[in-house]
């Protein structure tokens, strides 16, 4: 079996792993750098059945867009919901980006 490796944290990642340890509610129990079948993702909330993913200027190109859209499928076709972000929004707004996150969470556990 293939071992997934795990990569080291973006700078936008870290603002929002940060700002989501301080305001998501325990009971969503967000994991970073999450394995999710054959996917690593951002993070992910099992007990909400949440995935947010950020994204740097690499997904505009065509195939990781067309990558992304088969993993999206994938997550979603187990029940998730996907979020998705861009690195720059995060770094500007990482408490609002985390409130959303954390709403949702609630949102979908209720």
């Amino acid at each position: 079996m293939a071992r997934r490796s795990r990569k080291q944290m973006t700078p936008a990642e870290k603002e929002l792993w940060s700002a989501l340890r301080r305001i998501a509610p325990e009971q969503a129990h967000f994991r970073k750098q999450a394995p999710l079948g054959p996917f690593i993702v951002d993070f992910a909330s099992h007990a909400a059945k949440l995935v947010v993913e950020l994204e740097g200027g690499a997904h505009n190109a065509p195939d990781v867009a067309r990558s992304d859209a088969r993993r999206r499928s994938w997550i979603e076709g187990r029940g998730y919901r996907v979020l998705r972000f861009r690195n720059e929004e995060v770094i500007k707004h990482a408490v609002t980006v985390a409130r959303y996150i954390a709403a949702e969470a609630t949102a979908r556990m209720t």
